[in-house]
């Protein structure tokens, strides 16, 4: 019997997680329709079998997009309203370096579309959108202890809408991708509606960081809110970091709570509301540490992203 490692996260778990949110699991065949494929993959050159069962089954899938999104159409013309599904299993990607000319990685893929809620008097139907589903990873990253190590960034993929998309990165390495279906693509894979998609290769987030425990502070935590205006082109993500890295000994939290865009704020720019709340664990922070510590955030950001504070 394999000894338990602390360090590792069972698959199990994650898609305990994902059937707790609403998602079922799905089996598909490792044997694709190569025109299927070719739509979602078109730069890519798949495995053909010699001798297929038949030709919608003559390709090795080069992900699990394909299975996943073909049993979406099954589901929606079947009148299923709102469909959640994941999916875990072999991709195979032919590599004239690896063992008999094909590469075998064990991906986690999961898709929604359709209604946002199940019916329900009370509530009003909502289609779903790209924040659902990457609501739901980030909540399966959280389980690997390193959802602060994970990146979105803007990256092209033929099979996904260019302004509603991106790559993850974890530590600066390329692990997936996460995105709307190219509307091209819904239209002639006859999906009904926005459909997301994420794929993730398993053994990239399969090792968890051990939480380290540390001492509960018994000193008031302070927050002070800074509204900045910053170019649209600069991420979120990106600024929040900084804030963090700023005040490592004492901020104990960075969070954006308000993006505005609109009167005040110049076109191509956008305006982001950000609470941080100091605290340190022997004392109490006197308020000019509080505002040093803010002044140095806010001028950091001037260097770095060239923003400026709201009026």
């Amino acid at each position: 019997m394999t000894a338990h490692r602390e360090a590792n996260l069972p698959l199990r778990r994650v898609k305990t997680l994902l059937v707790d949110r609403g998602y079922q699991e799905a089996i598909t065949y490792s044997f694709v329709d190569p025109k299927v494929q070719s739509l979602l993959h078109p730069d890519q050159e798949a495995l053909v079998l010699p001798s297929p069962i038949s030709i919608e089954m003559s390709a090795m899938r080069l992900s699990l997009w394909t299975g996943l999104l073909s049993s979406v159409v099954y589901n929606q013309n079947r009148q299923q309203g709102r469909v959640r599904l994941f999916e875990s299993g072999l991709r195979f990607v032919p590599d004239a370096n690896a063992d008999l000319g094909v590469k075998q990685e064990l991906m986690l893929a999961g898709v929604i579309a359709g209604n946002r809620y199940e019916e329900h008097w009370d509530l009003a139907r909502e289609a779903i959108d790209f924040y659902d589903l990457k609501g739901d990873l980030e909540a399966a990253l959280e389980l690997t202890g390193k959802l602060s190590e994970i990146e979105f960034k803007v990256e092209a993929n033929p099979a996904l809408h260019p302004g509603q998309s991106a790559a993850i990165y974890l530590n600066g390495e390329h692990i997936g991708y996460i995105g709307v279906v190219h509307p091209e693509l819904e239209r002639k894979l006859d999906l009904n509606g926005r459909t997301v998609v994420f794929e993730l290769l398993w053994d990239k987030v399969s090792e968890r960081r051990v939480p380290l425990a540390k001492e509960v502070s018994r000193f008031p935590a302070n927050r002070r809110d800074i509204a900045i205006v910053v170019a649209e082109s600069v991420p979120a993500a990106n600024v929040l970091e900084l804030c963090k890295k700023v005040g490592v000994n004492q901020m104990v939290g960075v969070n954006l709570f308000d993006v505005y865009r609109g009167k005040g704020v110049p076109d191509g720019y956008k305006s982001l509301a950000i609470s941080l709340t100091l605290q340190n664990t022997t004392r109490t922070l006197e308020e000019e540490e509080i505002a040093a510590t803010v002044a140095e955030c806010v001028e950091a950001l001037k260097q770095r992203f060239q923003a400026s504070l709201r009026d």
